[in-house]
Protein backbone atom coordinates (compact mmCIF):
# COMPACT_ATOMS: atom_id res chain seq x y z
CA UNK A 1 0.00 0.00 0.00
CA UNK A 2 3.09 2.44 0.51
CA UNK A 3 4.45 1.74 -2.90
CA UNK A 4 0.71 2.50 -4.27
CA UNK A 5 0.65 5.88 -2.12
CA UNK A 6 4.28 6.61 -2.91
CA UNK A 7 3.18 6.09 -7.13
CA UNK A 8 -0.09 8.47 -6.77
CA UNK A 9 1.74 11.55 -4.78
CA UNK A 10 4.39 11.50 -7.97
CA UNK A 11 1.81 11.96 -9.95
CA UNK A 12 -0.27 14.70 -8.08
CA UNK A 13 3.32 16.33 -7.24
CA UNK A 14 4.25 16.52 -11.01
CA UNK A 15 1.30 16.85 -13.11
CA UNK A 16 3.36 19.86 -14.62
CA UNK A 17 5.81 18.17 -15.77
CA UNK A 18 3.11 15.25 -17.35
CA UNK A 19 1.43 18.49 -19.38
CA UNK A 20 4.61 20.12 -20.79
CA UNK A 21 6.28 16.56 -22.01
CA UNK A 22 2.81 15.12 -22.85
CA UNK A 23 2.29 18.75 -25.20
CA UNK A 24 6.39 17.94 -26.44
CA UNK A 25 5.61 14.49 -27.28
CA UNK A 26 2.29 15.61 -29.40
CA UNK A 27 4.26 18.05 -31.40
CA UNK A 28 7.11 15.53 -31.80
CA UNK A 29 5.10 12.79 -33.07
CA UNK A 30 3.67 15.04 -36.01
CA UNK A 31 6.04 17.31 -37.01
CA UNK A 32 7.82 16.21 -40.27
CA UNK A 33 3.80 15.52 -41.52
CA UNK A 34 2.13 17.88 -43.72
CA UNK A 35 -1.21 17.85 -41.69
CA UNK A 36 0.50 17.68 -38.31
CA UNK A 37 -1.57 17.19 -35.10
CA UNK A 38 -4.77 16.81 -37.87
CA UNK A 39 -3.74 13.07 -38.00
CA UNK A 40 -4.44 12.58 -34.56
CA UNK A 41 -8.49 13.17 -35.57
CA UNK A 42 -8.38 11.64 -39.21
CA UNK A 43 -6.46 8.53 -38.64
CA UNK A 44 -8.90 7.10 -36.06
CA UNK A 45 -11.61 8.57 -38.28
CA UNK A 46 -10.92 6.59 -41.32
CA UNK A 47 -10.66 3.81 -39.25
CA UNK A 48 -14.11 4.28 -38.30
CA UNK A 49 -15.52 4.19 -41.44
CA UNK A 50 -13.90 1.15 -42.55
CA UNK A 51 -15.61 -0.59 -39.27
CA UNK A 52 -18.97 1.24 -39.95
CA UNK A 53 -18.59 -0.65 -43.74
CA UNK A 54 -17.96 -3.45 -42.51
CA UNK A 55 -20.28 -3.94 -39.15
CA UNK A 56 -22.83 -1.14 -39.98
CA UNK A 57 -24.03 -1.71 -43.24
CA UNK A 58 -22.69 -5.35 -43.93
CA UNK A 59 -23.58 -7.19 -40.47
CA UNK A 60 -25.75 -5.34 -38.72
CA UNK A 61 -27.12 -3.96 -42.04
CA UNK A 62 -28.22 -0.53 -41.03
CA UNK A 63 -30.14 -1.86 -38.11
CA UNK A 64 -30.53 0.14 -34.92
CA UNK A 65 -28.78 -1.27 -31.90
CA UNK A 66 -30.70 -0.42 -28.25
CA UNK A 67 -32.77 2.27 -30.15
CA UNK A 68 -30.46 4.07 -31.76
CA UNK A 69 -28.73 4.14 -35.16
CA UNK A 70 -25.74 1.68 -35.15
CA UNK A 71 -23.16 4.56 -35.87
CA UNK A 72 -23.86 6.32 -32.96
CA UNK A 73 -23.55 2.87 -30.90
CA UNK A 74 -20.54 2.14 -32.24
CA UNK A 75 -18.62 5.69 -32.07
CA UNK A 76 -19.53 5.43 -28.13
CA UNK A 77 -17.66 2.12 -27.95
CA UNK A 78 -14.89 2.66 -30.46
CA UNK A 79 -13.93 5.82 -29.37
CA UNK A 80 -13.78 4.46 -26.02
CA UNK A 81 -11.43 1.96 -27.27
CA UNK A 82 -9.27 3.79 -29.23
CA UNK A 83 -8.18 5.39 -26.03
CA UNK A 84 -7.97 2.40 -24.23
CA UNK A 85 -5.90 0.64 -27.02
CA UNK A 86 -3.45 3.40 -27.31
CA UNK A 87 -2.97 4.10 -23.60
CA UNK A 88 -2.48 0.42 -23.11
CA UNK A 89 0.04 -0.15 -25.40
CA UNK A 90 1.98 3.66 -25.38
CA UNK A 91 1.94 3.05 -21.36
CA UNK A 92 3.42 -0.81 -21.73
CA UNK A 93 6.43 0.98 -23.60
CA UNK A 94 6.54 4.31 -22.36
CA UNK A 95 9.95 3.56 -19.81
CA UNK A 96 11.75 1.85 -22.53
CA UNK A 97 11.35 4.28 -25.00
CA UNK A 98 11.95 7.24 -22.67
CA UNK A 99 14.87 5.31 -21.15
CA UNK A 100 17.81 7.59 -22.53
CA UNK A 101 15.62 11.06 -21.12
CA UNK A 102 15.15 8.85 -17.81
CA UNK A 103 19.02 8.13 -17.18
CA UNK A 104 19.23 12.22 -17.82
CA UNK A 105 16.54 14.09 -15.84
CA UNK A 106 15.35 13.56 -12.50
CA UNK A 107 11.89 13.16 -12.38
CA UNK A 108 10.25 9.95 -11.01
CA UNK A 109 9.70 7.37 -14.02
CA UNK A 110 6.39 6.08 -12.77
CA UNK A 111 5.21 9.46 -14.46
CA UNK A 112 5.90 8.69 -17.79
CA UNK A 113 2.76 6.11 -18.34
CA UNK A 114 0.22 9.34 -17.29
CA UNK A 115 2.52 11.35 -19.75
CA UNK A 116 1.51 8.86 -22.59
CA UNK A 117 -2.24 8.72 -21.57
CA UNK A 118 -2.62 12.51 -21.58
CA UNK A 119 -0.84 12.79 -25.45
CA UNK A 120 -3.69 10.29 -26.50
CA UNK A 121 -6.52 12.66 -24.39
CA UNK A 122 -5.91 15.60 -27.48
CA UNK A 123 -7.47 12.95 -29.79
CA UNK A 124 -9.67 11.32 -27.68
CA UNK A 125 -11.14 15.25 -26.69
CA UNK A 126 -11.65 15.52 -31.07
CA UNK A 127 -13.02 12.39 -31.21
CA UNK A 128 -15.70 12.62 -28.21
CA UNK A 129 -16.89 16.22 -29.82
CA UNK A 130 -17.62 14.02 -33.18
CA UNK A 131 -19.77 11.74 -31.22
CA UNK A 132 -21.73 14.59 -29.71
CA UNK A 133 -22.35 16.41 -33.05
CA UNK A 134 -23.37 12.58 -34.41
CA UNK A 135 -25.72 11.89 -31.48
CA UNK A 136 -27.51 15.60 -31.42
CA UNK A 137 -27.52 14.18 -35.37
CA UNK A 138 -29.66 11.89 -34.95
CA UNK A 139 -31.22 13.36 -31.84
CA UNK A 140 -30.17 11.58 -28.61
CA UNK A 141 -31.18 13.98 -26.51
CA UNK A 142 -29.47 14.39 -22.83
CA UNK A 143 -30.39 12.73 -19.79
CA UNK A 144 -29.77 12.77 -16.44
CA UNK A 145 -27.73 9.68 -16.96
CA UNK A 146 -25.17 11.40 -18.87
CA UNK A 147 -23.47 12.64 -15.76
CA UNK A 148 -22.49 9.34 -15.16
CA UNK A 149 -19.67 10.21 -17.81
CA UNK A 150 -17.75 11.64 -15.30
CA UNK A 151 -17.73 8.62 -13.24
CA UNK A 152 -16.73 6.29 -15.72
CA UNK A 153 -14.28 8.63 -17.19
CA UNK A 154 -12.26 8.19 -13.66
CA UNK A 155 -12.83 4.56 -14.09
CA UNK A 156 -11.32 4.72 -17.17
CA UNK A 157 -7.80 6.72 -15.96
CA UNK A 158 -8.36 4.77 -12.30
CA UNK A 159 -7.44 1.49 -14.97
CA UNK A 160 -5.14 2.62 -17.52
CA UNK A 161 -2.99 3.68 -14.70
CA UNK A 162 -2.84 0.90 -12.37
CA UNK A 163 -2.38 -1.66 -15.72
CA UNK A 164 0.17 1.33 -16.62
CA UNK A 165 2.68 0.86 -14.06
CA UNK A 166 2.36 -2.61 -14.46
CA UNK A 167 2.76 -2.93 -17.99
CA UNK A 168 5.48 -0.63 -18.27
CA UNK A 169 7.43 -2.22 -15.37
CA UNK A 170 7.13 -5.80 -16.79
CA UNK A 171 7.92 -4.55 -20.18
CA UNK A 172 11.40 -3.41 -18.90
CA UNK A 173 11.68 -7.08 -17.88
CA UNK A 174 10.63 -8.88 -20.11
CA UNK A 175 10.58 -7.31 -23.72
CA UNK A 176 8.17 -10.16 -25.34
CA UNK A 177 5.52 -9.21 -23.13
CA UNK A 178 4.75 -5.97 -24.86
CA UNK A 179 4.56 -8.04 -28.03
CA UNK A 180 1.96 -10.63 -26.25
CA UNK A 181 0.45 -7.43 -24.76
CA UNK A 182 -0.38 -6.11 -28.56
CA UNK A 183 -1.55 -9.75 -29.51
CA UNK A 184 -4.07 -10.13 -26.45
CA UNK A 185 -6.06 -6.78 -27.39
CA UNK A 186 -6.29 -7.73 -30.62
CA UNK A 187 -8.91 -10.16 -29.14
CA UNK A 188 -10.15 -8.22 -26.58
CA UNK A 189 -11.35 -5.57 -29.46
CA UNK A 190 -14.01 -7.98 -30.12
CA UNK A 191 -14.75 -9.16 -26.68
CA UNK A 192 -15.14 -5.87 -25.04
CA UNK A 193 -18.36 -4.88 -27.09
CA UNK A 194 -16.44 -2.45 -28.96
CA UNK A 195 -18.14 -2.79 -32.57
CA UNK A 196 -20.45 -6.36 -31.77
CA UNK A 197 -23.22 -6.41 -29.26
CA UNK A 198 -22.18 -9.70 -28.63
CA UNK A 199 -24.37 -10.41 -25.29
CA UNK A 200 -27.74 -10.22 -28.48
CA UNK A 201 -26.00 -12.75 -30.59
CA UNK A 202 -28.36 -15.80 -30.52
CA UNK A 203 -24.96 -18.11 -30.50
CA UNK A 204 -24.84 -16.80 -26.77
CA UNK A 205 -28.11 -17.09 -25.61
CA UNK A 206 -29.41 -20.03 -23.84
CA UNK A 207 -27.29 -22.54 -22.02
CA UNK A 208 -24.34 -20.25 -23.03
CA UNK A 209 -25.50 -17.21 -21.54
CA UNK A 210 -22.63 -18.27 -18.58
CA UNK A 211 -20.16 -16.85 -21.38
CA UNK A 212 -21.47 -13.28 -21.52
CA UNK A 213 -21.72 -13.25 -17.55
CA UNK A 214 -17.90 -13.97 -17.54
CA UNK A 215 -17.07 -11.38 -20.50
CA UNK A 216 -18.92 -8.82 -18.48
CA UNK A 217 -16.38 -9.11 -16.11
CA UNK A 218 -13.97 -7.72 -18.20
CA UNK A 219 -12.68 -4.59 -16.79
CA UNK A 220 -12.66 -3.25 -20.83
CA UNK A 221 -16.43 -4.00 -21.26
CA UNK A 222 -17.35 -2.56 -17.76
CA UNK A 223 -16.02 1.06 -18.62
CA UNK A 224 -17.26 1.20 -22.72
CA UNK A 225 -20.47 -0.50 -21.50
CA UNK A 226 -20.30 2.34 -18.86
CA UNK A 227 -20.20 5.08 -21.52
CA UNK A 228 -23.55 3.72 -23.16
CA UNK A 229 -25.13 3.30 -20.15
CA UNK A 230 -24.54 6.81 -19.75
CA UNK A 231 -25.37 7.99 -23.29
CA UNK A 232 -27.98 5.80 -24.26
CA UNK A 233 -29.71 6.01 -20.91
CA UNK A 234 -29.88 2.58 -20.02
CA UNK A 235 -29.07 2.38 -16.62
CA UNK A 236 -26.76 3.63 -13.19
CA UNK A 237 -23.84 2.53 -12.58
CA UNK A 238 -24.88 1.22 -9.10
CA UNK A 239 -27.16 -1.11 -10.70
CA UNK A 240 -24.33 -3.33 -11.78
CA UNK A 241 -23.01 -4.53 -8.43
CA UNK A 242 -21.44 -7.21 -9.39
CA UNK A 243 -19.92 -5.77 -12.11
CA UNK A 244 -18.51 -2.83 -10.58
CA UNK A 245 -17.01 -4.29 -7.31
CA UNK A 246 -15.06 -6.78 -9.42
CA UNK A 247 -14.03 -3.67 -11.51
CA UNK A 248 -12.38 -2.07 -8.62
CA UNK A 249 -11.49 -4.89 -7.17
CA UNK A 250 -8.63 -5.72 -10.31
CA UNK A 251 -7.76 -2.02 -10.52
CA UNK A 252 -7.02 -1.89 -6.52
CA UNK A 253 -5.28 -5.31 -7.45
CA UNK A 254 -3.38 -4.02 -10.27
CA UNK A 255 -1.99 -0.85 -8.42
CA UNK A 256 -1.16 -2.57 -5.58
CA UNK A 257 1.08 -5.12 -7.43
CA UNK A 258 2.20 -2.61 -10.59
CA UNK A 259 3.38 0.27 -7.74
CA UNK A 260 5.00 -2.71 -5.82
CA UNK A 261 7.50 -4.35 -8.86
CA UNK A 262 7.64 -0.79 -9.89
CA UNK A 263 9.38 0.41 -7.04
CA UNK A 264 11.07 -2.82 -6.72
CA UNK A 265 12.77 -2.78 -10.22
CA UNK A 266 13.14 1.13 -11.07
CA UNK A 267 16.49 1.84 -9.69
CA UNK A 268 17.80 -1.25 -12.12
CA UNK A 269 15.65 0.37 -14.97
CA UNK A 270 18.82 1.44 -16.99
CA UNK A 271 20.87 -1.85 -15.50
CA UNK A 272 17.76 -4.69 -17.37
CA UNK A 273 17.88 -2.39 -20.77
Amino acid sequence: MNDAKTVLLEQFNNFGIIRRISKYEEKATYQSHYLGLVWQFLNPAIQIGIYYLVFGIGLYQGKEVRGVPYIVWMLIGIITWFFLNSSILGGSNSIYKQIGMVSKMKFPVSILPSVNMASNFVSYRAMMLLLLVTMFGFRVSPTIYWLQYFYYFFCMIAFLFAFGILNSTITILVRDYHIMLQSILRLLFYLSGAIMDFSRLAVFQGKHGWFIHLLELNPLYYIINGFRDSFLSDAWFWEKGTQTIFFWLITGILLIVGSHIHMKFRARFVDFI
